[in-house]
């Protein structure tokens, strides 16, 4: 075997994930130019705080809501048809912000594209389980995380240069256009690119509650823990860039840097920590991963300085250790017929209710920051500790074939 073909073995790259990175790549580079910057945008069309929580309360919600048929859609039709429509609905979206300045359509129109991540994670998912193979999944899974931080470390940089020439709301316009543009370019490489999904049979559960039944008790305290690892994440999310910039002197492209430091770390720990999550057992990166997202917050509210800052940001980076472990073992926790629409329903029902303490957490930060910042910190720490006491240890394959020779 060749070099070349050893390496796409290793890393898992058929030519459906090459595809299926390389959309990652487009329109995660189009969204991140601007969803990054959506609260300053709002605000320079005349939005508050109230509705900068309702938009970030709003995303979660309605990225819960759209992860149920996102997984019924992919399990229904393929992941490929799949796939195509979710685009157009994001693309849609984007023409909607391009049109018209207001921050009412802001909101229109982020019923649409914000949806991308949620509604496609399961077709997505379920790409990953039918072409490769089970001893490659946390690769697979962690390739499709390590390639989604190119756009999220490039894209608000983009973003912040040209908010700094063209303004607030002329940049980030500009910045919605482009990413019109790249989806655009996304839609025709995926269906010229992937390949069709034979294992699609036209046969999806549409009942949320019948499909519960399937979801086995270990998955079901994954999910709790990582509901109260999410609040800590969403209740200070949409203010982050606020704290930066308006309460810290922090500019509009030294953010775009603080958030390429924070991709650049999730970077450097992927391929290290993916290749010791298939030879060892899930649940400690899973643990570190949920520290280091609670942590983040604490550190962030005594950051008064871009250096300071610049360490909070790698704690946020550090996050994401066993982020791709944490979906490999949803995906290894779910029925092997029925993963897109597990994918769903886990996303469901965890966004639904994380989507309450996003949007409380505006009234939280109209208290002040500090109850913000801490509240998130204390659902971290609950959940955390949930997870160290009731999370499953899932033995890899390569670790139970190397303990099996052991013992024999």
């Amino acid at each position: 075997m060749r070099l070349r073909e050893k390496i796409a073995e290793f890393f898992g790259l058929r030519k459906s994930m090459v595809a299926l990175l390389a959309m990652v790549v487009l329109v995660g580079l189009g969204e991140k130019m601007a969803e990054r910057f959506l609260p300053i945008y709002l605000m320079a069309l005349g939005g508050g705080a109230i509705t900068i929580g309702l938009l970030n309360g709003m995303t979660n919600l309605l990225s819960a809501l759209y992860s149920f048929p996102g997984g019924y859609l992919s399990d229904r039709l393929g992941y490929k048809k799949a796939l195509l429509i979710f685009n157009l609905v994001a693309l849609f979206g984007y023409a909607i912000v391009i049109i018209f300045p207001y921050w009412q359509a802001v909101l229109i129109g982020a019923i649409f594209f914000l949806s991308w991540s949620a509604i496609s994670l399961p077709a997505t998912m379920s790409l990953v389980s039918r072409v490769l193979p089970p001893d490659k999944r946390t690769m697979g899974v962690t390739m499709h995380s390590l390639v989604r931080r190119l756009p999220m470390a490039l894209g608000p940089i983009i973003g912040g240069v040209l908010i700094g020439i063209y303004g607030e709301k002329t940049g980030v316009r500009m910045a919605f256009a482009g990413a019109f543009i790249l989806g655009i370019v996304s839609l025709l490489l995926q269906q010229i690119m992937i390949e069709d999904d034979k294992g699609a049979r036209g046969k999806a559960e549409k009942r949320p509650s019948r499909l519960w039944r399937f979801m086995s008790p270990s998955l079901r305290n994954l999910l709790v823990s990582d509901i109260l690892i999410r609040f800590a994440e969403q209740i200070p999310y949409a203010f982050v860039v606020v704290w930066c910039i308006k309460d810290n002197g922090i500019t509009a492209t030294e953010f775009g840097i603080l958030t390429a430091i924070e991709m650049a770390t999730a970077f450097l720990i992927y391929l290290p920590v993916a290749y010791l999550a298939d030879r060892s057992t899930k649940k400690p990166f899973v643990v570190i991963t949920f520290f280091n997202f609670t942590l983040f917050p604490l550190v962030i509210f005594f950051a008064h300085s871009f250096w300071m800052m610049v360490v909070a940001f790698i704690i946020r980076g550090l996050k994401e250790f066993g982020e791709p472990t944490r979906k490999a073992l949803i995906m290894d926790l779910a029925p092997e017929d029925k993963k897109a629409g597990m994918f769903g329903l886990y996303y469901l029902i965890r966004d639904i209710i994380v989507s309450i303490g996003a949007f409380g957490g505006a009234f939280l930060w109209q208290i002040s920051p500090q109850v913000n910042f801490f509240t998130a910190f204390v659902c971290g720490l609950i959940g955390t500790i949930y997870f160290w006491i009731f999370g499953k240890d899932l033995i890899s394959p390569v670790s139970g074939d190397q303990m099996n020779s052991l013992s024999k």
